[in-house]
């Protein structure tokens, strides 16, 4: 009962005693000297630069030495990188999927995207009450997190993916589809999530499909109220029709086939942002093939020994024999290749994961560099990317005068190596310095398995994605 007690306080402290110290710095100033900026946009990086930080956001970004103000807190910045902080805006977070629904889990996957130097992400799907009911106590300062965003539930066909009706709006006809749009408005999302897949490639038999015509009702009507739209969609015909039916972004790339010539200059001249989500797909084949990335640091941070135990072992066999990771481990290079012509197009990719773990947004830039995109332009898509992706890149992701300062402080230069992404020393987000070590991390405390939600790489079965 001792120890049950300590953690209870333990985490209480998570939960309030960060929050009240990060309160109090909200209207405070920060200088970060001597640093070298890579601020995101793409452009060279800025050797021995001065940037200030007073209250949520970025003052000033200088070259030269300038007067520093009074009573800032002053940080050296010698031999360190600054960069923005980077966003996953594909994710179904942890703790929704269960009944009833576990909020600790929940807390404790947004912290480990901020352990990661996550500074926002996208839920695309979950439990309404419990994903907005998260997301209000992260904008109210009730709980220490990376910044949540949310769709809220699905909005698509019956039968069709992702029609799980305790998950999703399912929608026939129009203008019959009202009522049930305005009962999911009434959460605010800050996203509408469709769906437009029929299946029927890998391993997965046919389903119905959204018709075209309600399709384009649907973001209308959603667009009319302010929200933006993104649609699951996996190969470029049914991309092609989302595009020209109006959708904002494209959930995932096109990985059924190689892309035709026409569809990246379609994708260069529209600018229509998607996720780039390889981590989801290649994810199954690297637990069956190489279980050992579990034992890099960022996955000893933020994942208990037990739930590590268990994917190198249950989850491995289960991969080792499963089909669906075969035909991904095919097919994740094929798709690495599209995202690779459209970024050199000049399309906008974002970076989305389709998990639930800081980590993963890491092993996303891996294999974004290892399709042949550079480092600069992988932390592009981690940033200023995936702020066009949320249409808000007038006020996040990048290292720009009046911006939001979601900045994220590295101990190596991630444009020789984008690993050194990982050598994180210290992350802001609203201009507010994040204690690492209080976070409800297993870096950060030991406990019983039996007082410990587990936080699951692979949550559940016939997930949404």
């Amino acid at each position: 009962m001792r120890k049950r007690g300590s953690l209870v306080v333990f985490f209480c402290g998570v939960l309030l005693g960060i929050t009240s110290t990060a309160n109090a710095q909200n209207k405070s100033t920060i200088a970060i000297e001597h640093v070298t900026v890579i601020d995101g946009t793409g452009r060279p990086a800025i050797p021995d630069a001065t940037v200030i930080i007073e209250g949520d956001r970025i003052t000033r970004v200088s070259r030269t030495e300038i007067p520093i103000p009074a009573g800032a807190q002053r940080i050296d910045g010698r031999g360190k990188y600054l960069m923005p902080g980077m966003m996953d805006v594909h994710i179904h977070l942890h703790g929704g999927f269960t009944k009833p629904p576990d909020e600790r889990a929940g807390i404790r996957a947004l912290q480990s995207y901020l352990y990661c130097g996550v500074t926002t992400v996208l839920d695309v799907g979950n439990n309404p009450d419990f994903i907005f009911g998260l997301r209000d106590k992260e904008r109210n300062g009730e709980i220490v997190s990376t910044r949540l965003l949310a769709a809220g539930g699905i909005v698509t066909y019956p039968g069709s993916h992702g029609s799980d009706p305790n998950m999703s709006t399912n929608v026939d006809s129009w203008p019959q589809a009202v009522p049930a749009l305005d009962k999911a408005l009434a959460y605010h999302p800050d996203f509408l999530k469709l769906t437009y897949e029929e299946e029927g490639w890998g391993t997965r038999p046919l389903i119905p499909l959204l018709p075209v015509p309600l399709m384009q009702h649907i973001i209308e009507y959603y667009n009319d109220h302010g929200v933006r739209s993104t649609v699951h969609v996996s190969n470029e015909i049914r991309a092609r029709e989302a595009i020209f039916v109006g959708v904002d972004t494209l959930a995932h790339p096109d990985i059924q086939a190689p892309i035709s010539d026409r569809f990246v200059k379609l994708m260069a001249a529209r600018q229509t942002p998607f996720a780039s989500t390889l981590t989801i797909g290649e994810g199954y084949s690297r637990l069956a093939d190489h279980p050992e990335f579990l034992d890099q640091p960022l996955y000893q941070a933020v994942l208990e020994p037990e739930e590590i135990q268990r994917l190198k072992t249950t989850e491995h066999d289960k991969q080792v024999r499963n089909r669906w990771a075969k035909w991904m481990a095919i097919m994740t290079p094929v798709a690495q290749e599209n995202i690779h012509k459209i970024d050199t197009a000049g399309g906008i990719v974002a970076l989305g994961t389709d998990q639930s773990i800081g980590p993963a947004v890491h092993r996303e830039l891996e294999l974004l560099v290892g399709g042949g995109i550079s480092p600069m332009d992988a932390i592009r898509i981690a940033t200023l990317n995936s702020a066009r992706f949320l249409g808000k890149d007038r006020d996040m992701g990048s290292v720009e005068e009046g911006k939001i300062a979601d900045l994220v402080l590295l101990s190596a230069d991630p444009l020789a190596d984008i690993n050194n992404t990982k050598k994180i020393g210290s992350v802001f987000k609203a201009g507010q310095l994040i204690d690492r070590s209080k976070l409800d991390l297993p870096v950060n405390r030991k406990a019983a398995a039996h007082d410990v939600a587990p936080m699951l790489m692979y949550p559940i079965e016939n997930a949404l994605e």
